[in-house]
């Protein structure tokens, strides 16, 4: 019963890691569509979110027989807990991927507006290594990792107030840039949230290594 368990665990975390890089290639490519203009990556990037979403749900099941059947303690229950969190917020990150993605499409139809492109570059840098050294904190159980994610959060908040001011004045003086304006402004909440997610998954692997919830300390 014992090794059954543990191999169903293993099971989990294995199809977490197959969700998380996914979710990073995703990521990855609606940075590089927006940065390129390219309407056919976004495209695809859209249609990948079902292979996404159906791992989501396999995963969420898995998690719930797990806890129904073994009815799991301490750490193991942690884990468990811990997984399912990390599965939404991992979730969540596909989606800002495809919001992305569908403003490129839009993006593309008009021309280029060159504001803040180097600044939303960098906001969508820094929201794609959270994610995948809070992934790593879980994988190598790197406390260090987890906190330091936290930490950044702020960075981020401070940019995406910067690259929201900065386009809205810049809307206000120059009107035939007003819709391409808000697409670019959906695009700076959308690498935001994926640093929240970011932030709330390394702040899991805290709970899972220690035992102690540390939400909105850092």
């Amino acid at each position: 019963m014992e090794r059954r368990f543990h191999n169903e665990l293993n099971d989990l975390k294995m199809n977490l890691l197959k969700m998380a890089s996914m979710v990073e290639r995703s990521l990855g490519d609606s940075l590089k569509a927006f940065r390129e203009r390219d309407e056919k990556l976004a495209k695809e990037i859209i249609k990948r979110d079902d292979e996404i979403d159906n791992i989501e749900m396999q995963i969420d099941k898995q998690g719930l027989s797990l806890l129904a059947r073994y009815q799991p303690m301490a750490s193991d229950l942690r884990f468990i807990t811990t997984a399912m969190r990390m599965n939404s917020d991992l979730e969540r990150c596909g989606d800002q991927a495809v919001n992305v993605a569908q403003r490129v499409i839009e993006l593309a139809k008009r021309p280029p507006l060159y504001c803040c492109l180097d600044e939303l570059q960098s906001i969508a840098e820094i929201a794609i290594e959270m994610l995948s050294e809070a992934v790593n904190a879980f994988v190598y159980k790197d406390l260090d990792l987890a906190v330091k994610v936290c930490k950044r959060d702020d960075e981020v908040d401070a940019l995406r107030d910067y690259i929201f001011t900065t386009l809205l004045n810049f809307m206000m003086t120059h009107s035939a840039g007003v819709k391409r304006g808000a697409h670019l402004i959906i695009v700076n909440g959308c690498w935001e949230r994926v640093a929240d997610h970011a932030t709330n998954i390394a702040e899991d692997v805290v709970f899972l290594l220690e035992g102690k919830i540390i939400r909105h300390q850092y």
